[in-house]
């Protein structure tokens, strides 16, 4: 059932028959056109026109969205590595060195 909705940038969306997933890059109100990235990373340039001939659906992001991305860094995703307690981090981590057994010849 083809969609009833204009595109909106930045939205994911998961086409229902083919079930790939792409992002919608921006819309072109003067050249009547809709940019968007597959999750491979292929851009394809749509007529409006066609848009609202798709069967899509509006999802959240993939939860690796960078999939098609380049250089994206680690700053860039809002990630931060402090966000963990410190007695969580040291509860993990052992000393490194020989173990009782080895200290012991056995």
């Amino acid at each position: 059932m083809p969609i009833a909705r204009a595109p909106v940038e930045t939205q994911w969306y998961r086409h229902r028959d083919k079930g790939f997933q792409f992002q919608v890059i921006s819309v072109d109100k003067d050249d009547a056109t809709v940019d968007i990235q597959h999750f491979d990373g292929d851009l394809e340039e749509l007529e409006l026109a066609d848009w609202y001939t798709l069967n899509v659906e509006p999802i959240a992001p993939p939860e690796d969205w960078t999939g098609p991305m380049d250089d994206i860094e680690r700053d860039d995703l809002g990630y931060s590595e402090t966000d963990m307690a410190e007695s969580n981090r040291s509860s993990h981590l052992k000393e490194w060195g020989p173990t009782e057994e080895e200290n012991n010849g056995t």
